[in-house]
């Protein structure tokens, strides 16, 4: 009865469309008191004991990255040094923005972050050069979901977190990865754009190339010293994420000069209110996995794929599916911990690396985060483009298509993951 109550009320606070948190939380007190053996007050300890973890404290510090950058005057810089290397391209502005958010998504680990930072600057850039604007807003909603695959990821913090996975190996997991999608991503611009009619913005020059670097590179510092310090073992993801958050003040106070002690205030306040909502997320959830776990919820799903098929490729493609319908409608944070005990309760059965699995959790995730309903990265595109979600939706269509070739690819052929993976792990 606990199971039914527990299952059936989430999912009818999700067609209420009630804020996931409070939703995944109400869910779970009805759970609690239906099933009459546990307190209240294990509400409370279960939402604390969800956050209290030294892993876990790299995601308000990733995402405070961000924020730092964004204020210090770093996307322009990034945006010039894209521009420089693909601006020639057809549809020149379409692969910057790319590019763009993929160097932009070794900085912040959120996706939704990437999307408003540099689409900020390019979609009404894009506009003003003659792109149509919901194209303008799928390119970009595109290029932000790269967010959370290259790295620092905050999905893959909280998935290592989850299951004891190498924080160090999943970020470094996710680069191949990410460098496929985002040139997969660029191949699919560049070909609308060719037969729109969109024109490059520049010519390529190695000199200018040189010039947008110098005045990038204390801007790519950031994701240097992020992966640079898990890499080689200097530091664990959450000392580098607190040593980002130094770089990034001294370098927007000292060196940009666009941050003022009297920003730091709002900074601090922008930081804690976004970082707030993830934690919540993880707080309420963390509920839900404990009596989910009690109820044998977990095993009981992963009992019943197995019945159907113990082939690890069909399972594989199974789990995919279940992935990409779960990040349609659920948000990142909270489809992690509510599906990641039923996947990892058959590795065995798979017969792959948690790293591997890792990389193909958040990869689907991330593809969830651009098909609505609850496609975050085309809500913030075209909430910037002035497009609704339905128009938005239509042009995103080639994107998605060439991101489902990449996700098989991604969970078929493991050295794209496991190569530098390994690499770490020695």
């Amino acid at each position: 009865m606990t199971t039914e109550i527990l299952v059936f009320s989430l999912f009818f606070l999700f067609a209420l469309n009630t804020p996931i948190a409070i939703a995944i939380g109400v869910a779970s007190i009805l759970g609690i008191l239906i099933h009459g053996d546990f307190s209240m007050m294990m509400v409370v300890q279960r939402m604390f004991g969800g956050v209290d973890s030294f892993h876990l404290m790299a995601v308000p510090l990733f995402m405070f990255v961000g924020v730092i950058m964004e204020a210090g005057g770093i996307s322009r810089r990034i945006i010039d040094f894209a521009n420089s290397i693909v601006g020639w391209l057809p549809g020149g502005l379409a692969a910057v923005t790319i590019v763009s958010a993929m160097f932009f998504a070794g900085i912040s680990g959120s996706a939704a972050a990437d999307t408003a930072a540099v689409g900020a600057i390019l979609i009404p850039a894009m506009k003003e050069s003659g792109y149509e604007s919901d194209f303008a807003a799928a390119v970009q909603a595109s290029g932000g979901s790269i967010g959370v695959i290259i790295p620092p990821s905050i999905p893959m913090i909280i998935f290592g977190y989850l299951t004891g996975a190498s924080i160090g190996q999943l970020f470094a997991g996710g680069i191949l990865p990410g460098v496929l999608m985002g040139v997969s991503l660029v191949g699919v611009a560049t070909f609308i754009s060719w037969k729109k009619g969109y024109a490059a913005t520049t010519r390529f020059s190695i000199d200018r190339v040189l010039e947008n670097f110098k005045r990038a590179i204390l801007a790519l510092g950031t994701p240097v010293i992020i992966l640079g310090g898990i890499l080689f073992g200097i530091f664990t993801a959450t000392e580098s994420a607190a040593v980002a958050v130094v770089y990034a003040l001294v370098i927007g106070m000292f060196v940009y000069k666009k941050i003022t002690v009297k920003d730091l205030p709002r900074l601090f306040r922008d930081g804690a209110i976004i970082s707030s909502i993830v934690m919540f997320i993880i707080a309420t959830a963390s509920i839900f996995s404990w009596i989910a776990a009690i109820e044998n919820i977990p095993a009981s799903i992963a009992g019943t794929l197995l019945g159907m098929t113990n082939d690890p490729v069909i399972l594989l493609l199974i789990i995919n599916l279940i992935l990409l319908i779960a990040g349609t409608f659920v948000e990142t944070t909270a489809a992690l911990i509510l599906l990641v005990p039923m996947i990892t309760a058959m590795v065995s059965i798979l017969g792959i690396d948690m790293v591997q699995l890792g990389v193909i959790v958040v990869t689907n995730l991330a593809i969830g985060m651009l098909t609505p309903p609850m496609g975050i990265c085309l809500i913030v595109s075209g909430s910037i483009s002035d497009d609704t979600l339905v128009a938005v939706s239509r042009r995103i269509v080639p994107f998605l298509a060439v991101l489902l070739m990449d996700l098989l690819i991604i969970t078929f052929y493991p050295p794209l993951t496991m190569w530098l993976a390994h690499l770490v792990g020695r």
